[in-house]
């Protein structure tokens, strides 16, 4: 995706340090209080989970809160979390400042219950269709410069995905909910996955983890 010159944080439609911030941090809180009180959804398990109201050009999804993070209050809470962070604290971002610049968001915003089969259930396409509005809120409020899809869940949302070999590692181009921005996929830390830790696997996190270390977005928020 072509930026304006000489830095997309600074100029042009997106994240941008010169435009006034009052009114969209009272929408963006707006937004979380809605969000908060939300219940379509029956068969999932509250409470809601959400990050921090936080505008930032940059927009984490994850795929839905486990067990443990509806009782924390905010999403990556429990052991998939303290992967994920060790990842974003080895390129310059701990947990504390990462909850604090990042928004963080989800396909689904409550946990889907388990699956008798064994894990978490995956959430059905009417739950995520319910959530898909939040995240289009969300999208025209940030407008965020870069996505951070997590696991393939959430990389569905934004690109076909076969196999997480195929899009990992990679900057991609994309258009979510009629906006404009570029994505780093990432694969879920779940401990339950060993993609993450297998060669292949390892190899493509690497390269993620150093595209996004030198994205402006990512700059940005840790020179904040």
């Amino acid at each position: 995706m072509d930026f304006p010159s000489p830095n997309p944080l600074l100029q042009g439609e997106g994240f941008s340090l010169r435009r006034p911030m009052s009114n969209r941090e009272q929408l963006i809180r707006e937004h979380r209080a809605a969000l908060l009180d939300c219940s379509q959804c029956p068969a999932m398990i509250g409470p809601v989970v959400s990050g921090s109201p936080v505008l930032s050009p940059i927009l984490l999804i994850g795929q839905a809160p486990g067990d443990k993070e509806g009782g924390f209050g905010k999403p990556f809470a429990w052991t998939a979390g303290k992967t994920m962070f060790k990842w974003f604290e080895r390129i310059g971002l701990d947990e504390e400042k990462f909850r604090q610049r990042v928004y963080m968001a989800a396909v689904c915003r409550c946990f889907p219950g388990k699956n008798p089969k064994g894990g978490d259930r995956v959430p059905n396409p009417a739950e995520i269709d319910n959530c898909a509005g939040w995240l289009q809120a969300e999208v025209d409020l940030l407008k965020p410069v870069l996505i951070l899809p997590v696991g393939k869940l959430a990389i569905s949302q934004l690109m076909p995905v076969k196999k997480l070999n195929d899009v990992i590692g990679t900057l991609h181009p994309v258009t979510f909910h009629g906006h404009s921005a570029e994505a780093i996929p990432l694969p879920h830390p779940s401990g339950a996955s060993t993609w993450h830790r297998t060669e292949s696997g390892l190899a493509l996190l690497e390269s993620a983890l150093t595209i996004l270390q030198q994205h402006p977005a990512w700059q940005h928020v840790c020179n904040q």
